[in-house]
């Protein structure tokens, strides 16, 4: 049995936004660890997701994951983070990144210099949640002498979010924790861990998305989950989330013989390395094994659909006791730390036509 405890809940773009209080209320009955609240274009606004997610519950801990670095400028962004740590005192978390660039195309606001752009805001949104003046421009953004009336007493942890190896140092070396991209399999978090800790200090807390999808019958588990892998891995080919992977030369090789619009047949083996697919039991163990090999202490349910019928079944047996009961095609958060893009489903990715959340 996995205790629930040690397992948290994201909700994002499949769940409309007028149900979040009560699946985030059911999370909590549960007894689920933390919540996570994925912003993603364009669904609902990350602030008012996250918010609904604290105003909920009673005491989880939520996190925002991940606020683009250039659709809010970070005053906007500490301003608001400010606000909901002095009213959610010691549960508030956030993540910044670059986001989806099909996104920041359709809006005009692609940076010059992606990275700069993610490590200055970051600095700047820490500097001022710590109650500082902030008095200089940015590769993104001009600050000129502003500091919050109302910093919060216990700032929140600021995370980065992060893919390749550039930005997981730049991470490593600041951020309070990483959030690492779809498809992360314990191999590629492993190597991300391992970078992160070149910064020169003991690498934060990791959290990586991995898709999961749960049914007694173990072909039916691969075959829902197996078209939302396939997009994946044809959109992420060319990032270190496949190239660590010992499949990563014959994924790469297939995807450059594709059209642009020709599905990746995928592998079951595939599967088993970038996903958690099977039976609860299955699952179970596939997480228990990741925790031992990445040294992970949370892995973090992500629904693909509201926490209707079968979620609601799981109030009338002990919690943890199935994890059929998440959602038949879900994503598990692979939380890690040294010493779980916001998940998107094929239907966001055919409306971006590429998965690059999070900075590369």
């Amino acid at each position: 049995m996995m205790d629930t405890g040690t397992i948290g809940i994201v909700f994002g773009s499949l769940t409309p936004p007028e149900e979040l209080r009560e699946g985030a209320a059911l999370a909590e009955r549960l007894g689920f660890g933390e919540l996570w609240f994925s912003e993603d274009c364009f669904f609902t606004g990350g602030m008012s997701g996250l918010t609904q997610l604290l105003a909920a519950t009673r005491a989880m801990p939520a996190g925002l994951g991940l606020a683009s670095v250039m659709t809010r400028h970070p005053a906007v962004l500490a301003m608001e983070l400010a606000g909901l740590a002095r009213t959610y005192p010691g549960r508030v978390k956030a993540a910044v990144g670059l986001g989806n660039t099909h996104w920041l195309r359709q809006m005009g606001l692609l940076p010059p210099r992606p990275l700069s752009a993610v490590t200055e805001t970051f600095d700047v949104v820490r500097e001022l949640l710590n109650g500082a003046t902030v008095d200089r421009g940015s590769a993104a953004h001009h600050l000129e002498g502003i500091r919050l009336d109302f910093p919060p007493k216990q700032p929140p942890e600021l995370w980065i979010g992060a893919v390749n190896e550039r930005a997981l140092r730049a991470a490593g070396g600041r951020a309070d924790g990483i959030l690492l991209s779809v498809l992360a399999s314990p191999a590629y978090v492993n190597w991300a861990r391992r970078v992160a800790t070149d910064a020169g200090r003991a690498a934060p807390p990791i959290t990586a998305f991995v898709l999961a999808s749960v049914s007694d019958d173990e072909r039916a588990a691969r075959d829902a989950v197996r078209d939302a892998v396939g997009f994946f891995l044809k959109a992420e080919a060319h990032t270190a989330l496949v190239g660590q992977s010992r499949y990563g030369s014959e994924i790469r090789r297939r995807v450059a013989a594709l059209e642009e619009d020709e599905p990746l047949a995928v592998e079951d083996a595939w599967i088993d390395e970038f996903a958690a697919a099977g039976s609860p039991g299955q699952v179970r163990d596939r997480l228990r094994a990741a925790r031992l090999r990445c040294r992970l202490a949370r892995p973090v349910a992500v629904p693909a659909r509201p926490p209707r019928g079968p979620v609601a079944a799981a109030g009338r047996r002990r919690a943890g006791q199935d994890l059929s009961v998440i959602a038949p095609a879900a994503a598990f958060t692979l939380r890690c730390r040294a010493g779980a893009l916001p998940l998107a489903g094929p239907e966001r990715g055919r409306r971006a036509g590429r998965s690059e959340g999070s900075c590369r």
